[in-house]
């Protein structure tokens, strides 16, 4: 009884605080003027006073969690974007949608699932495809899958822009509401990733919001894929230029009559978390895929779920199929296991393996799928010459550097890690003299073959 009369008095003291707080906006609706701007980061700032700065602060509803949102997609300053930006992150790391609960002693885990917390997506199937698509051209409109990746087709269009240094407002906005969006797909999906190893049930993540993102039949899952490769690859011939040597009128160094000097300041960095976050995206479905694999030999997915070719084999079409991506993927994506991995189902087309086995041999050998297994290609020149033959000795030199720079920088502990490849043995523990010793002999070969 007095717990209940405790919520009803801490539901009345959230509605008081929701009504004080929106009454800031009231007045302001669509208004783009200074003073309405200046309502709306007081606002901003009265829900990170009620909710992150106290200790004892309560989550914001859903009507102050939605006006957040709004501001953001439809924020014309960069001041409204940012803020905006940080106080739904900031919401989102102190009270988070799921999260794993210590259930006793023996320090075992158990998902929980706040299900009436504000989410930015929504997957209704009772929602047209046109109201979904006006929702998402909307400043206020939730998100689902075909929404989505009207957004991510959109940062397609900015990132090909000839203008690298002078993007709108709009764009900047747009590259951070994707940010924000990954940041919720993650932390969504990696709390249900750890209970379902821990659970094998596979309900955990078939209820994932990257999941019912990804299945989805309103979109096409290989486009989307095709077009996060197209926009990582913009970012890194941008970064290239930041690297490169820049002009004396460089529009950062000297920002333009046309450009707010605040946004060419912002641009890179923009950019730059940006990158970030469709490595994050990337990444994270691989992971779906990995577990899901394991549902699939389990027989637990349905059709529910739905079909989807794993996102490691997409990026190996599109990068065995253009070379040009090829280089530009490897030098921006930089989450090792992965790039690896990738690297060595590359290799496993073209590293022919032993064609002759005795009785006790039969079956996959140890080195079969690992970085030593594939050096071992390069162990003599007939072999070399073999494969060499099918990739270019230019493009072979790139990927064993890559491959040895990722093995190089996966930590020990995480060496024998589950969930991340096919096996444990994908990254072995190896002595890292051999590994060296096979480098230094695979790429020995390469320049007796280049002579």
């Amino acid at each position: 009884m007095e717990d209940s009369i405790n919520g009803r008095r801490c539901g009345s003291a959230r509605g008081g605080i929701e009504e004080n707080v929106l009454a800031i906006l009231d007045a302001t609706d669509s208004k783009d003027t200074q003073d309405a701007n200046d309502d709306r980061i007081a606002f901003i700032e009265a829900v990170r006073a009620a909710s992150i700065d106290r200790d004892d602060g309560a989550p914001p509803t859903n009507k102050m969690y939605e006006a957040v949102f709004q501001i953001m997609r439809g924020g014309k300053s960069l001041e409204l974007i940012m803020e905006s930006f940080r106080l739904l992150n900031e919401l989102d790391e102190r009270f988070p949608r799921a999260y794993l609960s210590n259930t006793g002693a023996s320090g075992s885990s158990e998902l929980a699932v706040v299900e009436e917390a504000w989410s930015p997506f929504v997957f209704n199937l009772d929602i047209t495809y046109g109201e979904k698509e006006s929702a998402g051209k909307s400043s206020g409109g939730t998100f689902d899958s075909s929404v989505f990746h009207l957004l991510i087709q959109d940062l397609v269009e900015i990132v090909n822009e000839k203008g690298l240094q002078t993007l709108e407002i709009r764009s900047l906005g747009k590259m951070l509401l994707f940010q924000y969006l990954v940041n919720v797909l993650e932390g969504d999906l990696v709390p249900r990733n750890k209970a379902y190893k821990e659970t094998m049930n596979w309900m955990l993540l078939r209820e994932s919001l990257l999941s019912m993102l990804l299945s989805s039949r309103r979109v096409n899952y290989k486009s989307l894929m095709k077009d996060c490769l197209s926009i990582m690859c913009g970012l890194c011939q941008f970064s290239s230029e930041l690297s490169g040597p820049k002009p004396s009128d460089s529009s950062v160094a000297n920002p333009s009559q046309n450009v707010n000097p605040a946004i060419a300041i912002a641009i890179p960095e923009v950019r730059s978390s940006t990158c970030t976050a469709i490595q994050k995206l990337l990444t994270i479905i691989m992971e779906l895929d990995v577990s899901r694999k394991k549902a699939d030999a389990q027989g637990c997915t349905t059709r529910v779920d739905g079909v989807r070719t794993p996102l490691v084999e997409i990026i190996l079409d599109e990068l065995t199929y253009d070379r040009d991506m090829l280089s530009q993927f490897l030098e921006i994506f930089n989450e090792p296991k992965w790039k690896l991995e990738i690297i060595l189902q590359f290799f496993s087309k073209y590293v022919a393996k032993p064609s002759v086995r005795t009785r006790r041999s039969n079956g996959p050998t140890e080195d079969d799928g690992t970085f030593t297994g594939v050096l071992k290609g390069f162990s003599n020149i007939t072999s070399t010459k073999n494969i060499t033959k099918k990739i270019s000795i230019d493009v072979v030199q790139i990927l064993l550097a890559h491959a040895f720079q990722a093995y190089l920088s996966i930590p020990p502990s995480q060496q024998e890690a589950e969930g991340i490849f096919d096996s444990k043995d994908k990254v072995r523990s190896d002595s890292l003299v051999e590994i060296c010793e096979n480098v230094i002999s695979a790429f020995s070969n390469l320049k007796r073959i280049n002579e």
